[in-house]
């Protein structure tokens, strides 16, 4: 057909085939093509468009306060669709702006894609920025960039550079990522990759994480082992697996690790319990540590009433008053004012007053307050016991 279509109100065209519009095709109202239309231009006014077949569009689509409903595979150069936009096969643009409500069964591929309200989409997305204002449901993505404002539930994949949700994010499968920042909750159910990771109330994965950077507001976990960078959680961390990290610690709360942790400096406002915990740098526990092999740091500090299970060793240890440890092992150790330990082996031992221990050895100096008792009496020696870790 040479030149321009134009299809009023409750219009019903049949097709044997295709429809091939050289010009524009315009419709207004309410209309159905029991076929695959092909056309020049794509123009809607207040109109609901349902095509049958396939919609191939060589310029744009333009549907102002318009529903438009492709039944088979839909391919044009822009879109622009106010109220609604339904594909039923691939579908494939420079450029998709959605007002409403985005909703595909099969592949999508695009520069960009814009929906004020809810995505879905039955297959692979492949783009390079997607924004959404409502809710998005998506199967595997292939992105530069995301950005929803509610909540976002994905098949896993891959967004190289940034995904930004406003609400709740749940990755059901493997995925890669350079930034994450979610306002809520952030889900991850498959083994995962990604740069840095800010979340403001609770964190999960259900398997490995490799990161440069975490921070939670609330609370994390991690169901499998983590690697990564800095980690900064507000509330409860726990970890199935062993944690190794290349930066410090910061948990306002309690954190617990299965299997090892290490990393190069750390501050837990409560409890520590894992197997073994190593620290290159300095280490401060303010409620209480609990390990089976040991806590070692360069600069290891217990605050005050803090209690400690297990070994403590390090160059320089630290126990403020009243608090309660066993062994503790290192090259200057000071229990301060009615603290109590089991056994201290060091370089240099400073008894504060009142404190307490079963036994002492030292190999240097010995500094004891007023009070001080030990059940055995303090040993200089020529050489100490093995430390552990």
């Amino acid at each position: 057909m040479e030149g321009d279509l134009r299809v009023d109100h409750n219009t019903i065209i049949e097709v044997d085939g295709r429809l091939v519009v050289s010009g524009t095709a315009r419709f207004e109202g309410r209309s159905q093509i029991l076929g695959d239309l092909e056309c020049g231009s794509f123009d809607a006014d207040e109109a609901e468009v349902q095509v049958d077949g396939g919609l191939v569009v060589h310029g744009d689509v333009r549907a102002r306060d318009s529903r438009v409903e492709v039944g088979g595979p839909l391919s044009a150069r822009g879109i622009d669709v106010d109220k609604s936009l339904k594909i039923g096969g691939p579908a494939t643009a420079e450029e998709i702006e959605v007002g409403g409500e985005l909703e595909g069964r099969s592949t999508l591929s695009a520069r960009s894609v814009s929906v004020g309200g809810r995505f879905r989409l039955g297959g692979k997305l492949t783009a390079q920025k997607v924004e959404a204002g409502g809710s998005v449901d998506l199967a595997e993505v292939d992105l530069e960039s995301l950005q929803v404002g509610g909540v976002i539930h994905l098949a896993g994949g891959a967004v190289r550079r940034s995904i930004e949700v406003g609400g709740k994010f749940v990755s059901e499968a493997p995925l890669t990522f350079g930034s994450l920042e979610v306002g809520g909750v952030a889900q991850l159910r498959g083994s995962s990759k990604g740069g840095s990771i800010e979340v403001g109330g609770m964190f999960s994965a259900d398997r490995d994480l490799t990161f440069d950077s975490l921070e939670v507001g609330g609370l994390g976990s991690i169901l499998g082992n983590a690697d990564g960078g800095d980690v900064e959680i507000g509330g409860k961390f726990e970890v199935r697996g062993s944690v190794t990290l290349r930066g410090s610690l910061e948990v306002g709360g309690a954190i617990s690790v299965d299997e090892g942790l290490v990393g190069t400096k750390a501050e837990i406002g409560g409890k520590l319990k894992a197997r073994r915990a190593i620290f290159t740098g300095s280490a401060e526990i303010g409620g209480a540590a609990v390990t089976q092999d040991g806590l070692k740091a360069s600069r290891l500090r217990l605050q005050r009433k803090a209690r400690a299970t297990g070994p403590l060793v390090g160059d320089d240890v630290e126990i403020d008053s009243k608090a309660q440890v066993e062994d503790v092992y290192g090259g200057r150790v000071e229990l301060r004012d009615r603290a109590e330990a089991r056994n201290v082996y060091a370089r240099s031992v400073k008894l504060g007053d009142g404190a307490s221990a079963d036994a002492v050895q030292y190999t240097d100096t010995l500094e004891m307050g007023r009070d001080c008792r030990c059940r055995t009496p303090p040993q200089k020696v020529a050489s100490l016991p093995n430390f552990p870790l």
